[in-house]
């Protein structure tokens, strides 16, 4: 592992899995995905999104969804059945912040704090490469699948997302 990896906690979590990665910069003002896809040539069925749930209970339950940017996460549906509570919610972005230490836009399943639960939607799985958030907003990481099941508490769900109507 380089010097970089070892002090950022990001990059050493995607090199401990062992599987190639690449970083991309981006201009931070274009880390959202739909902008980011755009100005940088990805298309959004080959990138995803890292989204911090919450299960209302008593305590609050959180986890870290991955879903394609082509889908939408089933929050009211496979979220809440996961949890098995009778609420969830996306989590608010400065709770999203506390928890991961990373802002909307750059929020990765690398790097997360040890025991959340890693939710990957099985369509990501079905990618050659993905493009995920770099845990800042002035980059990504471009990652074959196998590298995000690799990740401590990381699970395959079926589905989890399900795929977006055409507006």
């Amino acid at each position: 592992m380089d010097e970089t990896a070892a002090n950022d906690p990001v990059l050493a979590a995607a090199t401990a899995t062992g599987v190639p990665f690449e970083v991309v910069a981006c201009d931070p003002e274009l880390a959202d995905t739909a902008a980011f896809c755009e100005a940088y040539g990805y298309r959004l069925d080959q990138s995803a999104n890292a989204i911090i749930v919450v299960g209302k209970s008593d305590p609050r339950v959180h986890a870290a969804c991955l879903v394609l940017a082509s889908t939408r996460l089933d929050v009211n549906g496979a979220v809440r059945r996961k949890f098995g509570t009778k609420k969830a919610s996306f989590a608010a972005g400065d709770e999203t912040t506390m928890i991961t230490g990373m802002q909307i836009g750059g929020v990765t399943p690398y790097g997360l704090p040890a025991g959340l639960p890693i939710w990957i939607d099985a369509a990501v799985m079905a990618c050659d490469q993905v493009i995920v958030g770099g845990g800042t907003r002035d980059r990504k990481l471009l990652v074959p699948p196998a590298s995000l099941v690799a990740l401590s508490h990381a699970e395959v769900v079926d589905g989890l997302a399900r795929v977006l109507e055409p507006s």
